[in-house]
């Protein structure tokens, strides 16, 4: 049973800096893509961050050069290092998993969610 716990969110004013961690226990292998979303209240989960199992990463447009995903195969966490925080950044940020070692483009294939971490951002 493979469970993913989100810890991290705060409330910080703008331009300042959280990081993100999604605990991952039970097993899941070197070939699972790993990722990032978020959901603002009233609108869609999109995806914001990727890492493959090659190390192979990606982000949307929107968080490029601010967020950075990690991983920790060691302490089994993934990481979100969120810098630059914009007001449009406050969401509950989700962490998933896919049983695949690279990451789909439909999270219909993510097979493992975590519950979430809320982040806000004030002006």
């Amino acid at each position: 049973q493979v469970q993913l716990v989100e810890s991290g969110g705060d409330s910080v004013q703008a331009g300042g800096s959280l990081r993100l961690s999604c605990a991952i226990s039970g097993y899941i292998s070197g070939t699972h893509c790993m990722a990032w979303f978020r959901r603002v209240a009233g609108q869609q989960r999109e995806g914001i961050a990727s890492l493959e199992s090659d190390g192979t990463v990606d982000y949307a447009e929107f968080v490029k050069g601010r967020f950075t995903i990690s991983r920790d195969k060691t302490k089994n966490i993934l990481y979100l290092q969120m810098n630059s925080l914009k007001v449009e950044d406050t969401a509950m940020y989700i962490c998933a998993a896919a049983a695949r070692p690279y990451c789909p483009a439909d999270d219909y294939y993510f097979t493992y969610w975590g519950q979430g971490t809320q982040v806000t951002v004030a002006s």
